[in-house]
């Protein structure tokens, strides 16, 4: 079968982690499926990923997040997204490229064809073949975040709402010029109306692949 690579992306509290461990037993039944998440995904990009989120870790900057992330994403796809894809399985990942423009360059003022480069550089340029953009106004994402008793509060969730305004604004920009790729659910609904929707798109954009 051909390998198909599907992102998930969104603000904070969109659901994409809940989304994805929704999806995967679904897609699991027609194909193999390896689902993973950034940063992290393999030991070194964990390791990354404790310090870029650990709230005491407040004098980095946009620039230093970014060479952080794209270092995590490096390892990462060199150690299981290329060799899943290699092997022709499906790879869902919650967060990818798209998450770096959104926050470290819209959001963490480095400039955001910089952000697109340094991308392009990390993953020798491979994209998805599908974004799914989990699109939730911040205000009610954040307040998903702190209403959940069981998910940790990392260093971006306790971010102002402006910061995360803005990676929101970056997310719609990108939904815009990236539209053959990035698609937008309303991650409004119920989890179950999400995730239906979600399955839509993913087996309408891969006729034939399930």
């Amino acid at each position: 079968m051909k390998s198909i690579f599907i992102s998930l992306e969104g603000p904070e509290g969109a659901g994409k982690s809940t989304v994805l461990e929704a999806l995967l037993p679904i897609l699991s039944e027609k194909r193999e499926v390896v689902a993973t998440r950034e940063p992290g995904g393999v030991r070194i990009a964990e390791d990354i990923r404790n310090i870029v989120l650990d709230q005491k870790n407040t004098s980095l900057d946009g620039k230093t997040e970014l060479l952080l992330f794209a270092a995590a994403r490096r390892v990462h796809l060199l150690e299981k997204i290329k060799p899943a894809l290699e092997a022709g399985k499906l790879v869902l990942v919650d967060r990818f490229i798209d998450s770096s423009v959104a926050y470290q360059g819209f959001a963490g003022g480095v400039e955001v064809e910089q952000v697109k480069w340094l991308n392009d550089f990390a993953t020798d340029s491979l994209k998805p073949d599908l974004t799914l953009f989990f699109d939730l106004e911040p205000e009610e994402g954040l307040k998903r975040v702190m209403n959940n008793g069981e998910r940790e509060k990392n260093r971006l969730d306790l971010a102002e709402l402006d910061y995360h305004n803005k990676v929101y604004k970056g997310y719609k920009a990108l939904l815009k010029t990236d539209s053959d790729r990035i698609v937008s659910v309303d991650a409004s609904q119920s989890p179950e109306e999400v995730v239906k929707e979600a399955l839509e798109v993913i087996y309408s954009r891969f006729l034939g692949e399930f």
